[in-house]
């Protein structure tokens, strides 16, 4: 596809090329070479970095790296862009009705959704939904972290003035905001220091309330509080959206993202546990890893004993999406061509799926550590059993149950339902539940417990044990 760009005051061509959809798998740091854009007309200098990336040919066709792009007048760039696909979230809550309107936001590591409210009637008025801009500077919240350190404060410039954008100019009641842990640092302007490192505890972990004129906000802005180290207030939001926190039986949660949490519990007590997932399961750290959006293969089958895939958008595949990379494994693994161990059988150690994309052993590898981590992180917390298990966010409701079950993922004897963007609807629920709000935070607090995986002797065996991509039991 082919895109028009002009210099913005305050803004790089590789912003612009951003926003219209390019990847930058490495954050920006460039050094993977996969953010490829092609000039059709104007003037993009050749930087060093890109003379190390590109192959003499690709530079003399055109070829730039769109993380370090740089234009004085106006371009033309052929660009793959591709649709983003954001999950929502309209189901019905709880209300007390108040005059005026309200906002709720999803600040997610890689997406942002912001839903516009009215507070008497609970119906969402607008929805406004977009990238992170701070992924330009890490995929992963490590990566960011880092670049805050050496950059104070530009990671919460940044995504404080998009939020602001997509809020609008109307006047609102109050905003509240869900987000992980390092969101919350970076939005709230805190100390991202003590996330660092071990054990992960930061002394600023509490809800931080905003007026209106620290941000040219249209209203006062919470951020909600967090639950402990990489627990952020997204999972508190999903135990309010799921009422973990008001069953009988315990059951567990997953949020499945670039911060894996898990969280089991019930009315009488909860444990809850980040995991470092990394971004494998949206795509980053894969060689042909994309967003689940147009061009990416979401799903794949076996047919008459090869690869069948499904492409979004029905054209080319240009790349896959965590989804389609859970069921590429599951497949590869029921034809052969990946042993148990994560190891490709074949002499080239590729996993072809479609022209011009396929898996390495490094693809799988990133596979196998971040669902490792995850499934490590289910068993340790899940020792005494659980009733079900809801997979919240993007991934948890796209992915294929029988393909995750197949390689490990989620365990075989267990119930799994996928529960949509239970961060965004716990969040709603707190803003239309203004007289119980607090109570319920402080209720939540109380019967939680943060628990370090990383800390526990145990943690490094069983994840160890469940990076195999093989069926297993939570009761075994």
């Amino acid at each position: 596809m082919k895109l028009e760009l002009h210099p913005q005051a305050r803004k790089t061509l590789a912003d612009q090329l951003f926003a219209a959809g390019v990847e930058f798998p490495c954050g920006g740091e460039n050094a993977c070479g996969g953010c490829k854009v092609r000039v059709l007309a104007g003037e993009v200098p050749v930087t060093s970095t890109m003379q190390e990336a590109l192959t003499e040919k690709e530079i003399r066709e055109g070829w730039r790296l769109a993380c370090c792009a740089s234009a004085a007048g106006p371009v033309v760039v052929e660009v793959e862009q591709w649709s983003l696909r954001v999950l929502t979230d309209d189901a019905q809550v709880p209300i007390e009705p108040r005059s005026g309107r309200g906002a709720v936001i999803d600040l997610g590591t890689t997406t942002l959704v912001v839903q516009v409210v009215d507070l008497s009637s609970g119906e969402v008025q607008r929805v406004e939904t977009a990238l992170n801009p701070q992924a330009r500077y890490g995929a992963d919240v490590m990566s960011r972290l880092q670049y805050d350190l050496q950059r104070p404060g530009e990671l919460g410039r940044l995504i404080r003035e998009a939020l602001g954008g997509m809020l609008g100019v109307e006047p609102l009641r109050e905003v509240l905001v869900a987000g992980n842990t390092a969101m919350h640092h970076l939005f709230c302007g805190l100390d991202v220091e003590p996330l660092t490192h071990t054990p992960f505890a930061s002394p600023t972990l509490g809800s931080y309330r905003f007026e209106n004129s620290d941000f040219g906000w249209p209203g006062p802005v919470e951020f909600l509080p967090c639950q402990g180290g990489f627990v952020g207030s997204d999972l508190l939001c999903g135990i309010v959206a799921t009422q973990l926190d008001e069953q009988t039986r315990p059951c567990a949660l997953f949020d499945i993202g670039t911060n894996g949490e898990v969280v089991v519990g019930s009315a009488q007590g909860i444990v809850c546990a980040s995991t470092a997932a990394g971004p494998a399961f949206e795509g980053g750290r894969i060689g042909v890893g994309m967003r689940a959006g147009t061009g990416a293969i979401d799903t794949v089958h076996v047919r008459d004993g090869a690869f069948e895939c499904h492409v979004i958008g029905g054209g080319p595949a240009r790349g896959i999406c965590g989804s389609g990379l859970v069921d590429a494994a599951a497949c590869g693994v029921e034809l052969g061509l990946i042993a148990a161990n994560g190891r490709l059988t074949n002499a080239d150690k590729r996993l072809p799926l479609a022209e011009g994309v396929s898996l390495s052993q490094s693809d799988i590898r990133e596979l196998q550590l971040a669902k490792g981590a995850m499934a490590a992180g289910l068993r340790m917390l899940a020792g005494g059993g659980v009733e079900k298990l809801c997979l919240a966010g993007a991934f948890g409701n796209y992915i294929r149950q029988t393909s995750a079950r197949a390689i490990g993922l989620l365990p075989d004897d267990l119930a799994v339902e996928p529960v949509g963007n239970s961060a965004l609807r716990g969040v709603r629920t707190l803003l239309l539940t203004p007289s119980t709000r607090h109570a319920r935070l402080k209720k939540i607090a109380t019967l939680s417990r943060h628990v370090e995986l990383a800390a526990d002797p145990d943690f490094q065996y069983i994840f160890a044990e469940m990076m195999a991509l093989a069926r297993y039991r939570l009761s075994a």
